[in-house]
């Protein structure tokens, strides 16, 4: 089938031993709060020219495979006019597309979240097709507090994220699947073991319900962290010990790589916890899907004026840089500096 090889071809160009996933998918309102950060107002344009730059960045392409886009940024253009999915693609990093429609409360279900967007989906992926996205990425997440996640939390959430990977995939379009365990909160590291266990044994059962093909998906999870404001916190071995510990009880084999989310990390912690995780063996390619992590450092030297540009793209470069030698497992914190 065309669609399965077009599928195949996306795999093979997004999944290697080096390279990893720039999410620079923020929401409207999300990349609204980035930018107040730095005193930079919201514009589409300001939007438009940050991401150009990010995109643009010259050899990025060394090390990141992919990018997931806003439906903005999809039909947005540099300066020169070329469309922004070219602009990435010419560096080799594909383009990729987040086609969830944000959070709501869980009905019947309290404390637990859903996330919106199937109505229309099989449409939007035509259209995003068309303008270059070659995988998708849906999120669902999941707060812990004593009672959440819920059973039907559990299930409602794995429900979501199996019918959208099985429509993606009909359509030719490669499926990232991201439930994201969340950092907020105080628990322990056993109890997010234990939370993010239930959490992947559930999403991968209901896509073997739906017949969503293993093989031609991407998985985008949380590592294995304590809360935030736990007063005992993990060190990268340990995570990647618990992390690994989880993703063996739950995830196939066939599942080509796992392309972590950065949550609430640090641009360091996180690439120092990937780091730990790739210096054990593993049956699936072990990258990273971060955001604010790969970004903060290029986010904060743009400031939105154009001369910053090239400061921009060298703090990216760097951070992506190090993850790479991290998806190596030869990362060393003495090379921040």
């Amino acid at each position: 089938m065309r669609t399965s090889q077009a599928m195949q071809d996306c795999i093979q160009d997004l999944v290697d031993d080096t390279r990893g996933i720039l999410a620079a998918d923020e929401s409207s309102g999300t990349i609204a709060k980035r930018f107040a950060d730095i005193q930079v107002e919201s514009t589409e344009e300001n939007r438009r020219g940050y991401r150009d730059a990010l995109l643009s960045a010259s050899g990025l392409g060394e090390y990141i495979s992919g990018v997931i886009l806003f439906e903005e940024t999809l039909g947005q253009h540099n300066a020169e006019g070329a469309p922004l999915p070219e602009v990435a693609w010419k560096q080799g990093i594909v383009p990729g597309i987040k086609v969830d429609k944000g959070l709501g409360d869980l009905p019947g279900a309290p404390g637990d979240r859903i996330t919106f967007g199937l109505d229309g989906l099989a449409e939007r992926l035509e259209g995003y097709k068309a303008q270059g996205a070659r995988f998708a990425k849906w999120r669902e997440v999941y707060p812990i507090t004593a009672h959440n996640p819920t059973a039907l939390g559990l299930s409602a959430n794995a429900e979501m994220l199996a019918r959208y990977a099985a429509q993606c995939q009909a359509l030719g379009v490669v499926p990232i699947v991201e439930p994201e365990v969340l950092m907020d909160g105080d628990h322990h590291l056993a109890r997010c073991a234990e939370v993010t266990e239930a959490v992947l044994q559930s999403v991968f059962a209901a896509l073997r319900q739906h017949g969503v093909v293993l093989e031609l998906m991407l998985l985008k999870p949380n590592m294995v962290l304590p809360g935030k404001s736990c007063p005992v916190q993990a060190g990268a071995e340990e995570v990647a010990e618990q992390t690994l510990r989880v993703l063996r009880r739950s995830v196939p084999a066939a599942v080509p790589s796992i392309n972590f989310l950065s949550g609430g990390m640090g641009p360091e912690e996180a690439t120092l916890n990937l780091n730990a995780l790739n210096q054990q063996p593993a049956p699936w390619q072990l990258s990273l899907s971060y955001g604010r992590a790969l970004q903060q450092p290029a986010l904060h030297a743009w400031r939105g004026q154009p001369e910053n540009v090239d400061a921009c793209q060298q703090a990216l470069l760097k951070r992506a840089r190090l993850n790479s030698l991290a998806r190596q497992g030869k990362y060393r914190p003495e090379l921040e500096e």
